[in-house]
């Protein structure tokens, strides 16, 4: 079945093309149906299931796994736009940002500021006034 490319018109060139990757599409479809069944054959055969073979990844122990982070930060205005605070900022969470009043610890989910900054600034306080008062005594 050699077909003379040169001699078609464009409309004609089209129309094959359109043919051939429908028959491709199809092709490829029927393919990946018999290689379904055959596994599911092979499987049924063995007793086995596909999570036996092949188990799900991101597990323990598995290799270059991402961990799941809770969210830390909700969007006030979409309660379903979370951010757990890695990676790019979203827009939603930039565009809150430059709201008058809006900073980053109000957005955060539980919206209560974590202690642990305010203990930090207390220490160092703390450490000037001693090093003042050192000062003076010398």
């Amino acid at each position: 079945m050699a077909v003379n490319l040169e001699t078609l018109s464009p409309a004609e060139l089209k129309a094959l093309i359109a043919d051939a990757q429908s028959k491709m599409q199809s092709a490829h479809s029927n393919h990946v149906k018999e290689v379904r069944e055959k596994i599911e054959r092979l499987l049924k055969s063995n007793s086995l299931t596909l999570v036996d073979v092949y188990p799900t990844r991101g597990g323990k122990g598995a290799k270059g796994s991402k961990s799941v982070v809770a969210p830390k930060y909700r969007n006030p205005e979409n309660a379903t736009q979370t951010w757990s605070g890695r990676g790019k900022r979203p827009l939603w969470f930039v565009q809150a940002l430059k709201k008058r009043g809006i900073t980053a610890e109000s957005l955060l989910i539980d919206g209560t500021p974590k202690a642990a900054p305010a203990k930090a600034a207390k220490k160092g306080a703390a450490k000037k006034v001693t090093k003042t008062a050192a000062k003076k005594a010398a």
